[in-house]
């Protein structure tokens, strides 16, 4: 392992004074790990809550700022925070038009959530938890609920966030931003292991000339191990199971986001983005907007996730709607 850090259990503290001070207009850091918008949004407009482990940079406080999230509780690396630094992020957040929280689907970000959310009902803050779940890597029958979270919540920050900026009730926020994570699937591909930048242990065993389709965030196997295959193999294989996912039609418009892992190239990148756009436009489906980028990475991981969803107009307004954050910004 080669990483330009200091003391390894400083690492999550120095990350985030890195971050706040590298974009002081937009974030800060309040009470230890919990960032928030350098400039905070009316009390009138619904605010946006998140948490998750550090690791995955810029997930997932690159993309507080305004028209998505308000704050972001940040656990040690790819651990959740606890459910007390949770709760003072909720009661931070509390005002008059109610908090969204929005929360991946693994164990311990469940676990946190869930105390918090005792602790926020026990003090009367108005707080609706969205659980997002959308890698379908355990299969299409697989109860939705036991699905996990993947680069997903970062498109749902984005919608959730521009109807928050616009004044909705907290009932509406929820609405639309369900609405899209219900129709929105994942897989996510890794062709080599990370490293934990604590320990230096490696984070999965993948052979050199294997990849595994269904790779899970944290190295966690996902069942479809194969030869390494080309960019436009690999996308078609992952297309045809995210499509059957959200019974993706002709005349549908989607969403595609395409994450990097942490070790692949924006090249790369952009070719499995072009065999997407091919594949698609042959099924009488049309990519609408995309998001290519880096945005949940698990280390030196190489691979990427590849995001699918479904747009109707209201979403689609939506995801048009400014923000600026460090790592998502649009005019």
């Amino acid at each position: 392992m080669k990483k330009f850090i200091n003391n390894p259990e400083n690492i999550t503290s120095e990350l985030l004074q890195g971050f706040a001070l590298s974009y002081p207009n937009q974030v800060r850091v309040v009470e230890d790990k919990i960032v928030t918008r350098a400039v905070p949004k009316d009390q009138d407009k619904v605010a946006i809550v998140t948490l998750g482990g550090a690791g995955h940079e810029p997930a997932l406080s690159g993309f507080v700022g305004e028209g998505m999230l308000d704050f972001s509780v940040v656990g040690d690396v790819f651990a959740a925070p606890g459910a007390p630094k949770v709760f003072e992020a909720l009661k931070l957040a509390n005002r008059p038009a109610g908090v969204l929280f929005v929360v991946l689907n693994h164990e311990g970000d469940v676990m946190a959530a869930n105390m918090a959310m005792e602790m926020a009902k026990r003090e009367n803050i108005n707080v609706k938890m969205l659980l997002t779940h959308e890698d379908i890597s355990a299969g299409l029958n697989t109860d939705i609920k036991d699905r996990r979270g993947l680069v997903g919540c970062v498109p749902v920050y984005k919608i959730a966030g521009a109807a928050a900026e616009a004044g909705l009730s907290l009932d509406e926020v929820y609405r639309i931003a369900n609405s899209f994570n219900e129709n929105m699937a994942t897989l996510a591909v890794a062709m080599s292991n990370a490293t934990h930048p604590q320990s230096g242990m490696a984070i999965g065993d993948l052979p050199d000339d294997e990849m595994e389709i269904g790779m899970g965030q944290h190295g966690e196997g996902g069942g479809g191990r194969m030869k390494i295959r080309s960019a436009d193999d690999t996308a078609n294989i992952m297309l045809d199971q995210l499509c059957a996912a959200i019974d993706a039609q002709p005349g549908d418009d989607l969403m595609l986001m395409i994450n990097g892992t942490g070790a692949t190239t924006l090249m790369e990148m952009f070719i499995v983005s072009r065999a997407c756009h091919i594949k698609l436009k042959e099924a009488g489906i049309t990519i609408s907007r995309s998001k290519i980028d880096e945005l949940l990475t698990v280390q030196e991981m190489a691979g990427f996730q590849m995001c699918i969803a479904k747009f109707d107009p209201e979403i689609l307004s939506y995801w048009d709607r400014p923000c600026n954050t460090p790592y998502w910004c649009q005019y």
